[in-house]
């Protein structure tokens, strides 16, 4: 689902897929699954105005698809019936992804451990296109944390979870995926990035650890370092919160703290952290 920092896929995405794809494609299932990603965070309902200013969708491809998606359960009305809103029947679809992740139940008490003494949160998470996607989520009872949830979105080339993702690739891999990030943004933006992104490399290369200042959002802080699981899994664990909380935390101590428990964890795996 989109959210701040994502370009939501607009109707000539799914065309150009049907090219590319061929006749397998079905281009109905692709805009089905189009109009259930313009739901963000926080929104209560959508109208089919908003869905297809969101979507690139026509209004008369919105309304077939909306009443499909009710009739399937997915989505329901309001009820004014101005607008629609996602179901709980949409958590069946993640539980199955989410249950194969069991190194979730490795990570989750360690990251209650780390929020309640530091009163920060963390989220674990795991790359999707061109961002990390919360699979885990610890939160500390502070206002000024972040509040995103699991199944959250946040982009990679502007949070420092992205860029623990990064640092751990293969060059060749990072290569490639930062000449995909290169090519959804203006090059004169893109070079300001990239030297972000440069600069956090350099920073994982000698400390272990990423951070990001206010990229992604302002005021919003995080340190985060990557997890490389026995069979080669890449999550990264992030530790964020508002500026000020994070400021008086002190990065460096909270880059210190997660590399401790990333120890932890994979010990848990049977595995060491290589040196």
């Amino acid at each position: 689902m989109a959210t701040d920092g994502m370009t939501p896929r607009k109707a000539g995405s799914v065309a150009a897929l049907k090219v590319q794809s061929g006749r397998k494609f079905i281009s109905g299932l692709a805009r089905g699954i189009q109009l259930l990603e313009a739901f963000r965070p926080g929104d209560d309902s959508l109208s089919n105005a908003d869905l297809s200013s969101r979507s690139g969708l026509p209004r008369p491809t919105i309304s077939r698809l909306t009443h499909t998606l009710c009739e399937l359960g997915y989505l329901e009305q309001t009820e004014d019936r101005r607008g629609f809103r996602l179901t709980p029947r949409m958590l069946t679809l993640s539980h199955p992804v989410l249950a194969k992740i069991r190194f979730r139940q490795v990570a989750r008490p360690l990251m209650d451990e780390f929020a309640k003494r530091t009163q920060l949160s963390l989220a674990l998470g795991v790359r999707d296109g061109h961002d990390m996607v919360f699979v885990e989520r610890a939160k500390s009872n502070a206002s000024s944390s972040i509040t995103q949830d699991i199944g959250a979105r946040i982009p990679i080339a502007l949070s420092s979870m992205g860029r623990a993702y990064l640092a751990a690739l293969h060059p060749s891999e990072r290569e490639i995926l930062l000449e995909q990030l290169a090519r959804t943004l203006p090059s004169q933006r893109w070079q300001q990035i990239r030297a972000n992104i440069e600069r956090e490399l350099a920073r994982y290369a000698a400390c272990g650890y990423c951070f990001s200042f206010g990229e992604w959002k302002a005021q919003a802080y995080g340190v985060s370092v990557p997890i490389v699981l026995h069979d080669g899994t890449l999550f990264a664990i992030n530790c964020g919160g508002m500026g000020p909380l994070m400021k008086v935390a002190g990065f460096d101590e909270v880059g210190q703290r997660l590399k401790a428990i990333v120890t932890r964890m994979l010990a848990s795996q049977g595995r060491e952290v290589a040196a």
